[in-house]
């Protein structure tokens, strides 16, 4: 074979290698998204590589104090699905009651799905409310099999449909233009997800994005100018004492701090808050936290 024939058999041979090998990475990197909707018995939402599947506990009748809680507003259970390599990973939390805490957990277990919390992220509420993060790795139908097996000893309704975005209020838009953020209006419940794109969480050296629970979540449920607030805030351990001292200094109180994960680096921390009042007042106290942890507004709001 003359020099220049080899050239060209070799540069063939290169240039299919190149085109090949994106799609073989595609390939690895596409959840089987509906395999995952048709095990949990319900259609989920794709956001880049993540798929989550949310359930929203409508069955139960909580308080906090005199404030009825909406479903949407602290009571969803959700599970969020990446490709991690040639498997995939899950990640998320269920909302249980004290009686089906322990059943779920047998469940996960029974199904290779590890526990990574049990906590509370509410106060003052009745009946109390516990909330179980779970981690798995493996093939991404399998897992959503599990994690349906662990929701149906529980009274959550599988079947919910997804609800729909809302016109937001003059308040909500104040709101939002105070912490810098837009958020989604659903069933009188304002959501905004503060991102810290500055943490980059990782758990058996797979990275847990944003999109799956490495956030700063803000949810208000109006009542006019009033609203009840919850959340957590995801910090680093020296942020953790400045933003609880800014929480408690504009009132709002403090109703967990803890971990959501097992190993994750680095160490990430989440402090849940609770409040009620003036919802203007409820935001200003919520940004003075964000800029202690040095979180500022996004560039379209400032």
């Amino acid at each position: 074979m003359k020099a220049d024939t080899q050239v060209r058999v070799l540069l063939i041979g290169l240039l299919l290698f190149i085109g090949v090998a994106p799609l073989v990475h595609a390939g690895l990197a596409d959840l089987d998204r509906d395999g995952i909707a048709r095990a949990m018995g319900k259609t989920g939402i794709a956001s880049g590589d993540i798929y989550k599947v949310s359930f929203t506990r409508s069955d139960l009748q909580v308080k906090a104090g005199k404030v009825i809680i909406q479903p949407e507003f602290a009571l969803t259970s959700w599970a969020a699905f990446k490709k991690s390599g040639e498997s995939s990973m899950t990640y998320g939390d269920l909302v249980l009651l004290e009686n089906e805490l322990n059943p779920v957990i047998s469940k996960l277990e029974e199904k290779g799905i590890g526990v990574s919390a049990i906590h509370n992220h509410l106060i003052y509420e009745t009946p109390r409310i516990i909330y179980v993060h779970f981690l798995g790795y493996g093939n991404e139908v399998v897992l959503a099999e599990g994690l349906k097996a662990a929701l149906a000893v529980t009274g959550t309704p599988l079947k919910s449909e997804a609800a729909s975005s809302e016109m937001k209020s003059e308040v909500a838009k104040q709101i939002e233009k105070i912490l810098g953020y837009e958020g989604n209006m659903v069933s009188g419940v304002l959501h905004l997800n503060v991102p810290r794109n500055d943490i980059h969480v990782k758990t058996a050296d797979k990275e847990i994005p944003g999109g799956m629970g490495m956030n700063t979540p803000l949810n208000f449920q109006m009542e006019g100018h009033k609203a009840a607030i919850n959340g957590d805030f995801l910090l680093l351990a020296d942020e953790v004492n400045p933003v609880i001292k800014a929480l408690r200094d504009n009132g709002i109180e403090i109703a967990a701090l803890h971990n959501h994960m097992l190993d994750e680096e680095p160490r990430v921390f989440f402090v849940h808050f609770w409040g009620y009042g003036d919802s203007v007042s409820l935001a200003k106290a919520l940004r003075a936290a964000l800029d202690k942890a040095g979180i500022k507004k996004s560039k379209g709001t400032q």
